[in-house]
């Protein structure tokens, strides 16, 4: 059985179609760049990519759609945990926050639009928001190891989000979330120890 957080969101793609779908989300990456989210559209994506935007709306039904496959794709690039269980819980869950607050740290406008675009009320984006929690959760429940509970778990989770979405309004900086997920951990273990 596949697990669902690492499940390919789409299915049957053919190597020409699997270079279409790359090749659309690297010209979304390098448009929003420079047009920032209000500038982006599937019509200028597909353009970018040298595509007619009928082909790009074969694969993506809107700009949010597109953006959140782009950060969906970024997630599932990530390298596997690797639990120091000599750590903290605290310092377990900067590790395992770290690389996701990276993913688009450096890209201050992909990072705002894909913020934008996560909050879409799209099916498509549903389906990768919800494979997004399911990779978090998997993540932070890795790195609690013995000290996870389904409460700690489930408070995590709404910390991460809520930190990701302060990081893409501008309102902290997205290197900053480490240390900040760290110190809600250890008020939540109650062991008070700041991440290193």
């Amino acid at each position: 059985m596949s697990n669902p957080a690492v499940a390919p969101v789409r299915r049957h793609l053919g190597p020409r179609q699997a270079d279409m779908v790359e090749r659309l989300v690297d010209a979304a990456v390098a448009l929003v760049a420079r047009t920032g989210y209000d500038g982006l559209t599937v019509r200028g994506v597909a353009q970018q990519a040298g595509v007619a935007p009928a082909t790009a709306y074969t694969y993506f039904a809107s700009k949010e759609h597109l953006l959140a496959e782009v950060y969906w794709r970024r997630i599932q690039a990530l390298p596997p945990m690797r639990v120091d269980r000599r750590r903290s819980a605290a310092d377990r869950v900067a590790d395992a926050t770290r690389e996701i607050a990276l993913l688009v740290g450096d890209e201050p406008e992909l990072a705002a639009a894909v913020t934008t675009a996560l909050l879409a009320h799209d099916a498509d984006v549903k389906r990768l928001r919800d494979l997004m929690g399911l990779a978090f959760t998997e993540r932070l429940r890795d790195a609690l190891d013995r000290d996870m509970t389904p409460e700690l778990l489930r408070g995590l989770v709404m910390t991460l989000t809520g930190a990701l979405l302060v990081a893409g309004m501008g309102n902290i900086a997205y290197r900053d979330l480490p240390a900040e997920l760290a110190a809600v951990t250890a008020l939540m273990t109650g062991s008070r120890k700041r991440a290193r």
